[in-house]
């Protein structure tokens, strides 16, 4: 089972930007589609982005689309999420995941399920990190 820890989460005004990164280990995330989420307490998780194993597209949330941007550097085993122009809305904890190695299949390979908000609940899940944006 890969591991993965989130860091980059912090305090932050309004309009301004953060980089979260996805740190994985136990595998290799270019073999994964990954995907990132957020949660206010009281609220259900929501999917934000996802970016396929191999080609296709990736998938944004309509709350952050060009504003927030996913990556993936291979080399250092690590996803990130750029996030810009920062609004109060986006405070939560955010965490990333990738559906593999449980679930496999295009479905999963690509990002139908983030597109569906079908969290996979038996993928691998980092433990989260706080983004706090203050008015």
């Amino acid at each position: 089972q890969v591991q993965l820890e989130e860091s980059g989460g912090a305090l932050v005004q309004s309009g301004g930007s953060l980089r979260l990164s996805c740190a994985a280990s136990g595998g290799t995330l270019a073999d994964y589609a990954i995907g990132w989420f957020r949660q206010v307490p009281g609220k259900a998780r929501e999917v934000i982005s996802c970016m396929p194993r191999r080609d296709g597209n990736t998938y944004y949330k309509d709350s952050v689309k060009g504003r927030f941007t996913i990556s993936r550097d291979n080399a250092k085993n690590t996803a990130y999420l750029q996030m810009n122009n920062l609004k109060p809305e986006d405070t939560a904890v955010y965490y990333c995941a990738t559906p593999q190695p449980f679930y496999t299949g295009s479905y999963y390979w690509g990002c139908y399920w983030a597109a569906a908000d079908d969290a996979p609940e038996q993928g691998s899940w980092g433990q989260g990190t706080q983004v706090t944006v203050s008015s």
